[in-house]
């Protein structure tokens, strides 16, 4: 459910967002809402990593290698990088 509220906004930026709005060829009720979403979303935290990814790194003690003791920085780095890339 939306909720109306109200600003004051400097003459300058009130044109520069008409503007802004006009390119895009939204409202400028739209625009706002956008740049409200994108900003909470930049300053949301990021979100937490599913246990399975957990579980993964566990399973590569499995995996055969000689070297994981010596290397397990390397070998957790490729997995996550493996695993964000999907």
């Amino acid at each position: 459910m939306k909720a109306r509220t109200m600003i004051y906004l400097e003459r300058e930026e009130l044109q520069a967002l008409r503007a802004e709005a006009r390119r895009a060829r939204i409202s400028l009720a739209e625009l706002l809402r956008r740049l409200v979403r994108e900003y909470l979303r930049e300053r949301s935290p990021a979100p937490r990593p599913p246990a399975s990814l957990y579980l993964k790194i566990v399973a590569m003690g499995a995996s055969g290698r000689s070297d994981v003791s010596e290397r397990h920085d390397d070998y957790v780095a490729a997995a996550a990088r493996a695993d964000h890339a999907r």
